[in-house]
């Protein structure tokens, strides 16, 4: 076969086979197609769109160039994949709640992009833990604890790797095709039996508009599932942080006060809902209600709480971490309130840039190198819709220096709107695919 043909076949809307996704696919994971050719095909996908049985042709092909995972278990193996937003800590609940439940959860993983928080730099805000395992410590910890959570190794579907860094440097980065192969040959590299997706839009999402939302739920959901796994979604909702905190170690608080029965809010009933279907969609409860109502309960008497403990201490944490967990997370030097400037309801969030104050405080990344601050970020933020009185309290500021705190605060400003009267405050789950 030839890179060019199947770059021409695709560039004039003629498409191309199973059979040439997988040799292109391969070429990407060699260095047999160059850099070159690689982002000729991203532009022809980005302009001429692929059929769905070319998308679904793509994902397997970019997921068997590199290792699959095999399991030989007594449960199914299932996981949830995000779209990414901010205060978004689900996985840090639902992956143990799974396992609870009689699941078992390799969740592979990624860390902080653009304005979003990452799962594995959350993680690593507990002390010791190490989220870079081998694919050997991933199955014994897994057998063992029912979840694990850990970044790819480098024989993961390298092929998507290579195409994910050229997409961002040429302007193709908005395929729903290449989004759609990219996630789901990560996540069907784990072997899956079912996934879950929580595809976000909002103020803070990568997705503003519900409708693109939308498009993308039903390409992952029709392509997951002609791919073998079983899959559904939902779209939720990002205009205002899921957990009342951003920042790493603030959000594992946040997830652990959940996991141990203090809290349930926006958080657990999300995951309640993602749980839900997961375990319908797994066999291991009859309907999505029925689902939700299990995960509730590993909830409410410290099952997950459990296996979330077992997972930490078998990845380096602490071993009594669910039982002290407030003691060993780090905490901020600099702690401020930030409060309304004048009486009225919380009618607005800009979710991005409170995801970018973040950054600003150290939380994230500004270029790769940086090293994260994991006591850094925003607490006890009130929701989108509450009444606030002049000089009340909106959030909290945790930072390490009083100048971080006040770039973070100026951000801030712009990123909370009082207004006069209450707004609407949209549901959190807007519907459901598959």
């Amino acid at each position: 076969m030839d890179a060019r043909a199947i770059i021409a076949a695709l560039r004039d809307g003629r498409g191309a086979s199973a059979e040439e996704m997988a040799w292109f696919a391969n070429g990407l994971a060699s260095g047999h197609v160059s850099d070159a050719q690689a982002g000729a095909f991203a532009m022809a996908v980005l302009l001429k769109g692929l059929r769905p049985e070319e998308r679904t042709a793509l994902t397997l092909a970019m997921r068997d160039s590199g290792d699959t995972l095999k399991w030989a278990l007594d449960g199914p193996v299932i996981d949830k994949h995000s779209t990414g937003g901010v205060g978004d800590c689900v996985s840090l609940v639902l992956a143990p709640a799974l396992a609870a439940c009689g699941g078992y959860v390799p969740m592979i993983s990624g860390r902080g992009l653009g304005h979003t928080g990452g799962t594995l730099d959350k993680l690593e805000a507990i002390p010791g833990l190490r989220t870079d395992l081998s694919e050997a410590q991933l199955y014994q910890i897994v057998n063992a604890a029912g979840c694990a959570i850990v970044s790819a190794t480098g024989q993961v579907a390298p092929a998507d790797r290579r195409l994910y860094a050229i997409r961002d440097v040429t302007a193709t980065v908005e395929s729903l095709d290449l989004i759609t192969a990219s996630i789901l040959s990560k996540k069907l590299a784990a072997g899956l039996d079912g996934l879950v997706l929580d595809v976000k839009c909002g103020t803070g999402a990568f997705m503003k508009r519900k409708e693109d939302g939308r498009a993308l739920a039903e390409a992952l959901v029709e392509t997951s599932n002609a791919a073998g796994c079983q899959t559904s979604a939902v779209i939720s909702d990002m205009n205002q942080p899921l957990a009342p905190a951003l920042g790493n170690g603030l959000e594992v608080a946040c997830a652990m006060r959940v996991l141990t029965g203090q809290e349930e809010g926006p958080l657990g009933r999300l995951t309640a809902v993602l749980g839900g279907m997961a375990l319908a969609g797994a066999g291991l409860a009859t309907d999505a209600e029925a689902g939700e109502a299990k995960i509730r309960a590993v909830l409410a008497d410290g099952r997950a709480a459990e296996r979330f403990g077992k997972m930490v201490g078998a990845m380096g944490g602490p071993l009594g971490f669910v039982e002290r967990w407030a003691w060993f997370l780090p905490e901020a030097t600099v702690i401020r309130e930030f409060k309304a400037d004048q009486a009225g309801y919380i009618a607005a969030m800009d979710g991005e840039t409170m995801g970018l104050a973040v950054i600003e405080l150290g939380g994230g990344r500004q270029v790769e190198s940086d090293v994260i601050e994991p006591s850094v970020g925003l607490s006890d933020i009130l929701p989108l819709g509450a009444e606030v009185a002049e000089g009340q309290p909106v959030l909290r500021i945790h930072a390490a220096r009083a100048e971080h705190a006040d770039r973070a605060e100026a951000m801030l400003r712009r990123a909370i709107t009082i207004g006069a009267s209450a707004p609407e405050v949209p549901p959190l789950v807007h519907e459901r695919v598959g």
